[in-house]
């Protein structure tokens, strides 16, 4: 009786384990895709001046979840390759759907261009990542840590216009519009550093042959 309690009590806890791990993993997903969802709220929002506020709270609260999806996937080891792909693709559409709004509101050709620019190397990135994904060279785009300071820098420029619009402080804005400027450098880097090392293998492959 001592051992069949035992098994029963192990197996409950494999079960229970089991269960946790499914849940997190589910979790992650959700806190991953909410930043999808609630980029077309931000970007209804920010059409209404009244609504700044709760514009700025919405996208405090999903820059915030870029960092805990990816923080809990390796705290519980539940990374997987469709993570990896999933989470940039969460970041670009929030960057993309804020930038638009941004752009429109502010009635400023300078963060149309700049936003022009970002959302120009994101579609390169993305056709380059399905190229080496065709190519099995998964690893030359794979997300770096300067790409992670990438969607930072864009996430702390893009909360700093809401912030400045929210305050109506143009100080803010001005001084948002250098911030943007040095993120737009960083992402046209990013795209030039994914570039090469896709063709430096293409042509090592060529040399090969």
């Amino acid at each position: 009786k001592w051992i069949n309690d035992y098994c029963w009590y192990k197996w409950e806890d494999r079960y229970l384990v089991i269960i946790r791990w499914k849940v997190m993993k589910i979790f992650i997903n959700i806190l991953t895709l909410s930043r999808v969802f609630i980029s077309f709220f931000i970007f209804l929002l920010l059409m209404e001046s009244s609504l700044y506020w709760v514009a700025f709270i919405l996208f405090f609260v999903v820059s915030i979840t870029d960092y805990f999806d990816g923080y809990l996937a390796r705290k519980f080891q539940l990374e997987s390759e469709m993570g990896e792909i999933l989470d940039p693709v969460a970041d670009k559409i929030l960057v993309v759907f804020a930038l638009l709004a941004l752009s429109i509101n502010l009635n400023s050709y300078f963060v149309g261009f700049l936003s022009a620019f970002i959302v120009s190397r994101e579609i390169w990135v993305a056709a380059l990542r399905d190229f080496n994904a065709r190519k099995g060279n998964l690893a030359a785009t794979k997300v770096t840590y300067l790409a992670k300071i990438k969607t930072t820098s864009q996430l702390l420029a893009i909360g700093s216009y809401i912030l400045g619009l929210s305050l109506n402080n143009m100080i803010i804005i001005v001084v948002t519009d250098i911030l943007l400027l040095i993120s737009c450098l960083i992402t046209i880097y990013t795209g030039f550093t994914y570039t090469r090392e896709t063709f430096k293998n293409i042509i090592w492959k060529l040399k090969k042959t």
